[in-house]
Formats: structure tokens, sequence, C-alpha cells
């Protein structure tokens, strides 16, 4: 680890402000273009082709960028085979291509080290009893882990005694939830899903069995899923309000993030905002120039993360559309980007984790 990478796991998250984050992330970011360059064939030729001299960088805005596609086009690992000891897949409908992103040890404890960092942040240090908003089958399989298995056990480390709800069928298990509310009752709870899951099994479940639940000290992360709900009207203050109004939780938080980027997610904010944590960053592009943009400016997300080093996910232009609120000026008083995601550029596929599962069955 770099001297600036480990100075930056030793501040308290989101106290960074964005120009002292563009001084450290630039000599991070060369000298991991510099071993990607140095290990990976395709890496080689995609810089090459894109005349890259690191000694011209003097800007985030002006390294160059991987396009989220290639990562399902090639093999891009910066690693020896023997060196991986996970392959990540993105979700993707059927016939689509997925992308793979490949972890090697130092890798994969970058981001679990950043990824409790930043949940530790909003939800404190303590694990709390959890309940996963999904069926264990999704982790069956150890060594190839699609996103959404990622996210379940990337988030599970912060909870204990951990519950999932669903069963093989994705139905609830009521009568077992009952009997951990019993068992933990006057705890705060830790609840993780994906958007569209939590949606349609659990809160619409509890509203048409008339059911509700008393958890307000409690925490519900969740993400993804949000072209299928809002194509029902379920945006993001409907969410919330159902959820509160059935189990009485108010601390919910969405956050933004890809398989490419594990460990640089972006969390949301008590204000509504998504923000960039000490380990990343957010810039937005033209979606025809690809010229970075200024503030309330719609375009293309790319996203710059500190972690991957087994594999060339430094930078990555993707298929989403965002627009930058501003930087360090938060309400919520965390420091650096803050953003709000409008959703997939009108070319994207049907990408994200819950959405994909959405995509197959018929909502009422």
């Amino acid at each position: 680890m770099s001297k600036n990478l480990d100075n930056i796991f030793k501040h308290n998250q989101y106290t960074l402000s964005s120009n002292k984050k563009n001084e450290i992330f630039i000599e991070v970011l060369k000298n991991d273009f510099k071993r990607h360059y140095n290990n990976s064939l395709e890496t080689r030729n995609i810089l090459d082709s894109l005349e890259y001299d690191e000694n011209k960088i003097n800007d985030l805005n002006e390294f160059p960028f991987f396009p989220i596609r290639l990562f399902k086009e090639l093999k891009l690992k910066s690693v020896k085979d023997e060196k991986i000891i996970k392959t990540l897949t993105s979700s993707g409908t059927t016939g689509q291509k997925v992308s793979k992103i490949f972890l090697d040890s130092d890798t994969s404890k970058l981001q679990t080290k950043a990824l409790a960092s930043i949940v530790s942040s909003y939800i404190g240090g303590k694990r709390l009893p959890m309940i996963i908003i999904d069926s264990d089958s999704v982790i069956k399989d150890r060594k190839m882990f699609s996103a959404r298995g990622a996210g379940i056990l990337g988030l599970s480390n912060f909870g204990k005694d951990h519950f999932y709800l669903l069963d093989q069928e994705m139905k609830i298990k009521i009568d077992a939830l009952f009997d951990f509310l019993s068992t933990h009752q006057h705890q705060p709870l830790l609840l993780f899903g994906f958007t569209f899951i939590v949606w349609l099994h659990f809160i619409q479940e509890l509203d048409k069995r008339n059911i509700t639940i008393n958890i307000p000290d409690s925490f519900l992360i969740h993400s993804g899923g949000w072209k299928k709900l809002e194509s029902i009207a379920v945006d993001n203050i409907t969410f919330k309000s159902k959820i509160e109004k059935l189990t009485g939780l108010k601390k919910v938080f969405n956050f933004y993030g890809m398989v490419e980027q594990v460990g640089s997610i972006y969390m949301e904010c008590e204000s509504g905002f998504f923000h960039a944590s000490n380990f990343s960053e957010i810039i937005i592009r033209d979606g025809k120039t690809l010229e970075p943009l200024g503030y309330d400016k719609k375009g293309v997300i790319q996203t710059i993360s500190l972690l991957p080093k087994s594999y060339p996910g430094n930078s990555i232009l993707t298929e989403d559309e965002g627009i930058i609120i501003g930087k360090d000026t938060c309400k919520c008083r965390r420091k650096g980007t803050y953003f709000n995601v409008i959703g997939r550029t009108p070319a994207a596929e049907l990408r994200g984790c819950s959405d994909t599962y959405a995509v197959s069955i018929d909502v009422k």
C-alpha cells in the first residue's frame, strides 16, 4: 500500500476536502496505472492507443477512463491467474454478456477495509443483529460471485446472527421473522437488501398481510432496482414513507455502486445525496463530447477509485447519468463530492443487481 493510500485509511471517513483528495488521488492513480500497464497486455494496448503519458496528468479529469463495457468484452486483470482468489460477475439479463472482475488477496482486503470505514461511519462500529432481505441461495458459490451475492457478503460483515428473510422461492419467512425479532427485541438491527427485492418481498408482503413491526432504532441499507420501481410509481420518497409506516424505520440509506467498484460505494446521506468517500471520486462528463462538466449539469458518471490493484478499475465510464450538486458543502457536513443519480443513459442495458431480477417477474 502506498504511503498516501495508507494515510487516507487513517483519516475519519468523509473528512477529506475535494482539493486534498485531488492531490492524493493523482499520486496514487499514477502508480496504479503504471501497475496495470506493466502487468496487463490488454491494458497496455488500450493505454498506448490513448497515448497515455502520466507526466501530462495534472488533474483527475485528465486520467483516461475505461468504458464499463470493456469488462464484458475483455478479461482485464493485472495479476497472474494463481493470485486470483475471487471472480465477481455483474448481473446480466438472459443473453447479455456479464462483466468479470478478478480480485487478488490485496485488493479484496483493501475493498473490505474501505467498505468497513464507509458503512461504520453511518451505523457505528458495533456489529448488529442482521436481517438479510434475500435468500441464502444467492451466496452458495463462493468462488464465482454475482454482484448481488458480493453485495450481501460484503454487508454481512457488519452484522451478526444473520437471518435470511426469504426462502429458496423468495417467499417471506414470516414466523421466523417474528422469532428473530423476539430474540433481539429492544436492540437496533441492521437490514440489507436490493431495493426492488426489499419492496416486493418485504414491504409489499407486510402490507398485504396487514402486518407492522416496530424497529425504529434500526438501519436499512439498500441499493439498485429503481428503474422497475419507478415504472410502478415508487420513488425514493414513497419507498421511505412506506417503510417507516410499516416498520418505524427512519434510518434508510440507499447506495450507488457497481461490482466493478466494490469497496467504493457511494452512500446516500440524510439530505438525500450520494457522497464520494475518502477512497472514491465522481466526474460527470458530457454524453457526446466526454468533456468534464460543472455543477448542476447532467452527464455520464465516471467513477474514480483508489482500491483496484488486481484489475484496471480505477477510472470507469459508467452507463449511468448523474448531476454533481456540490463539493464539501452538503448540509450533512460530510466533505467531498455529493451528487444525484438520474438513471441509465438512453443506450444502456438494464444491468443493475435488482433491476436484472425485476425484469424476470411480473409486478402487480
